[in-house]
């Protein structure tokens, strides 16, 4: 039999890397485009491997399990297992439902009954039956498509509190930006400024301190001492009191910014008319998000054309 290696190799390459991008659409990553085709490419490495050492470790179940976590890994990077094992079995997801989608194609297509060489009615199940080159070209990329387009519509007619925007925030001539998520749970607002406060997290407001400047923030809060804020933050910082779930009275670091911006749909929300609550953790397993949106800002911030 001969067999095409770099036609083999090309096109295997190609079906990882629209795999890899139906993945990192599914889990709204925002990695970089070369990265994906990066992890394409050591996914494709697969084809010489199981050719040329086709009784390697990497071709039993378990060596394909530990090579989709190195191609996981090459695509995405790596942050925490959450995210890891979420972005792996998002990869799995697709691989299934496009795969059982092109053989769904194939089957609906596939006469099952014909005539054997002895004129006897047969039937044909189907399993074994080569699916043909020009077969996998067309339908991968419609299964792959339509696979996309669903998943898009779905999320499309989600709750819009289910929904992340865009955050930017300027403090001290300083701006960055992160993923914020409207949630509709979130209505505080401080009691003597009337203003409404968004939580965001420690990996994000961290740079904005230095690791001193930090370090005396969270004792601070830890216990309760006010008097020993960092030095250059007194008029920026704001205590603000609210009930616990338990209703008890708790106090809550607050951070007057200079400026918040958020992308929300096709318009451009501005104000600066809020408090920034302190979350001193990360607010999600997998850092999909670093910022706790307040409903009223939607409605009562300036609003522009994106």
């Amino acid at each position: 039999m001969t067999i095409y290696l770099d036609a083999v190799w090309t096109l295997n390459f190609f079906l990882d890397m629209m795999l890899l991008m139906l993945t990192q659409a599914l889990a709204r990553d925002s990695t970089r485009k070369i990265r994906i085709v990066f992890g394409a490419f050591i996914a494709s490495l697969l084809v010489p491997i199981s050719i040329y050492f086709p009784d390697s470790f990497a071709t039993s179940v378990v060596g394909k399990f530990i090579y989709s976590v190195i191609i996981i890994v090459c695509a995405f990077g790596f942050m925490n297992i959450y995210r890891m094992m979420k972005l792996l079995l998002l990869f799995y997801f697709t691989t299934f439902a496009i795969g059982g989608g092109l053989i769904a194609i194939h089957f609906l297509f596939q006469n099952p009954i014909g005539l054997s060489a002895n004129g006897l009615l047969t039937f044909n199940s189907g399993y074994g039956d080569p699916i043909s080159w020009i077969f996998l070209c067309i339908g991968f990329p419609l299964v792959w498509i339509f696979t996309k387009a669903r998943m898009d519509r779905h999320a499309a007619e989600k709750i819009r509190y289910d929904q992340q925007y865009p955050v930017t925030i300027q403090l001290k001539n300083k701006s960055y930006s992160t993923t914020g998520y409207i949630d509709s749970g979130n209505q505080l607002v401080d009691p003597l400024t009337k203003k409404p406060v968004i939580i965001c997290d420690e990996s994000f407001l961290k740079q904005w301190f230095s690791e001193n400047e930090w370090k005396q923030l969270k004792d601070a809060n830890d216990h309760l001492d006010f008097d020993n804020l960092p030095r250059g933050w007194e008029k920026y910082i704001h205590i603000v009191p609210y009930q616990g779930v338990q209703g008890s009275g708790m106090f809550l670091i607050g951070i007057k910014p200079d400026k918040l911006v958020v992308h929300y749909d096709e318009q451009k929300i501005v104000t600066n008319k809020i408090l920034i609550g302190i979350q001193f953790a990360e607010l999600t397993k997998d850092q999909s998000y670093h910022c706790l949106l307040q409903p009223q800002i939607l409605k009562l911030a300036a609003v522009y054309s994106a």
